[in-house]
């Protein structure tokens, strides 16, 4: 039995990963900004009502560690926000929630939860294949895109700094999943996986991916895109 840490709970793969980690009896913090009534009512699952993008949100979270696991096993920085906009289009403010979701609350969070992680412990970053360099992209996923890459450099640089402490970094860079995320961004578009099916395979890794893996940013992607 493991404490897993997971964002982005309120649906989509998050959502699937927490009712799969404690339907496998592990004890799961779900963090998300709306809060589903079947992670309440589950028993192994601890809900935290938190919006990453404001500042000092994670107090809770250390709260919470400090007074009941003392220690977590896994982090995975499943929350993410989109905007599909020109360029030429997004406002300052646009740009900077992005980035305060999708890289700032990593950090945040990540300087909250590591006091607790010790040796044999996994923090795994949800990015997107359109955040790695060299990769096929797509305008109007300026802010988005870019924040995806700026994870992928602050999990390979922790991967190095804190390798002594034994806890391993590392990326999955996930293609198109059919969540609703990707809905209200491309309406219409079918992607090949649906979020069960991409929260198996995240749910395998996190708990067996740093046996093999450090520092590392795999491909998660059956199709381009």
């Amino acid at each position: 039995m493991k404490n897993i840490i997971i964002t982005g709970t309120s649906r989509g793969i998050g959502y699937e990963l927490a009712l799969q980690f404690a339907s496998a009896g592990h004890n799961v913090l779900a963090i998300s900004r709306k809060i589903p009534h079947a992670l309440l009512e589950n028993e192994k699952i601890t809900c935290l009502q938190l919006d990453l993008a404001e500042t000092n949100t994670t107090t809770a979270v250390k709260e919470f560690i400090e007074n009941s696991w003392h220690t977590v096993n896994v982090l995975i920085h499943n929350a993410g926000a989109l905007i599909l906009k020109p360029f030429g289009d997004i406002t300052a403010d646009e740009f900077e929630y992005i980035y305060k979701v999708n890289v700032f609350g990593v950090a945040a969070l990540n300087r909250a939860v590591l006091p607790f992680m010790g040796k044999g412990s996994h923090v795994v970053t949800i990015s997107s294949m359109g955040g790695v360099q060299g990769t096929m992209k797509f305008g109007g996923l300026a802010a988005y895109s870019s924040s995806k890459g700026a994870v992928i450099t602050l999990s390979e640089l922790l991967a190095e700094e804190y390798k002594e402490q034994g806890i391993a970094f590392n990326v999955l860079a996930l293609g198109a999943v059919n969540t609703e995320m990707l809905q209200e961004a491309f309406p219409g578009y079918e992607a090949p996986l649906s979020p069960k099916q991409m929260a198996d395979y995240i749910y395998n890794f996190a708990l067996t991916g740093n046996t093999y893996y450090n520092g590392k940013v795999l491909q998660v992607s059956s199709t381009t895109p």
